[in-house]
């Protein structure tokens, strides 16, 4: 068994440089590396001569056009692993993180995926209970739990079937984010059994608080909130889910005090509202 990590990357450099370094130090090496480079320079390049030189098995492709999904179901196209995972360009893995995925793997075949633990969201967000197995009542209620895509290993078997990421969907499209939750929901749909494995460990920076200016942060709230917007009308999401979507974002800061945070939840409920229309009306954008 072999993993295939796919690494879609653009305006970062010394980050992939860090992630490679802790890839090469991996416990088990039966992975392969596939960059799918969307930048217009040659900057990865030492980083690429340097995963090499490590006896990585690294594959490197290059996208005109930024698109994170894009990227994504290109790197897939050209996987030969069975397992397949999906780390960002700023995060890092823990030494045995392939080795403790692929022997979850082994150990229980009926597996479809698996969901590690991003360590920095785990620390920074109030204890959330856990099942075993991913339930997609749960996930269609928004109640199913942290998957991120970072933490995210799938069989390719199941990703092929499913047609990869929808590329309506994440960083660089008007749907701006919730890829891995229209990910997820559709390998639900069709059977496909997913569990946690908190043994899995991906590091990435996380903050509960921008530290942007209050009106970027805002609009780039408003851009990721039409992802959202788009999944409660594609997937049909039940009408409590969508208003408690659309009101909480406000109310709840508001409760707290927190006003920046109730500002910022205008425009989130602004995005979810232009999401769920803009798919009501056939996504002509």
């Amino acid at each position: 068994m072999k993993a295939s990590l796919i690494l879609a990357t653009v305006g970062r450099s010394d980050d992939v440089g860090r992630l490679i370094r802790t890839l090469a130090a991996q416990t088990d090496r039966r992975f392969e590396l596939i960059v799918v480079d969307q930048n217009a320079d040659d900057r990865l390049a030492p980083f690429i001569e340097e995963g090499r030189a490590s006896g990585i098995d690294l594959l490197h492709l290059r996208l005109d056009r930024p698109s994170l999904s894009g990227a994504r179901n290109l790197g897939l196209a050209h996987a030969s692993g069975e397992i397949v995972a999906f780390p960002d360009d700023d995060c890092w893995y823990e030494p045995d993180l392939i080795e403790i995925v692929l022997s979850a793997f082994s150990r229980e075949i009926s597996l479809d995926g698996v969901i590690g633990c991003w360590v920095e969201q785990a620390a920074a967000r109030p204890a959330q209970p856990k099942t075993e197995t991913l339930s997609y009542e749960a996930w269609r209620r928004f109640r199913g739990g942290d998957a991120s895509s970072i933490s995210l290993f799938l069989k390719r078997e199941l990703l092929r079937r499913l047609g990869g990421f929808d590329e309506h969907f994440g960083v660089g499209r008007w749907f701006g984010a919730a890829e891995e939750i229209d990910l997820v929901l559709r390998a639900l749909s069709t059977g496909g059994r997913l569990a946690h494995c908190p043994e899995a460990r991906v590091h990435h920076h996380f903050s509960v608080e921008s530290t942007e200016a209050l009106l970027p942060d805002c609009r780039h709230a408003r851009k990721r909130a039409r992802g959202t917007g788009g999944i409660y009308a594609k997937h049909g999401l039940g009408a409590w889910v969508v208003i408690r979507g659309m009101i909480a974002p406000v109310i709840v800061p508001l409760i707290r005090g927190q006003l920046r945070a109730a500002i910022k939840g205008g425009y989130v409920t602004l995005g979810r509202a232009e999401g769920l229309l803009a798919w009501k009306l056939r996504r002509n954008l």
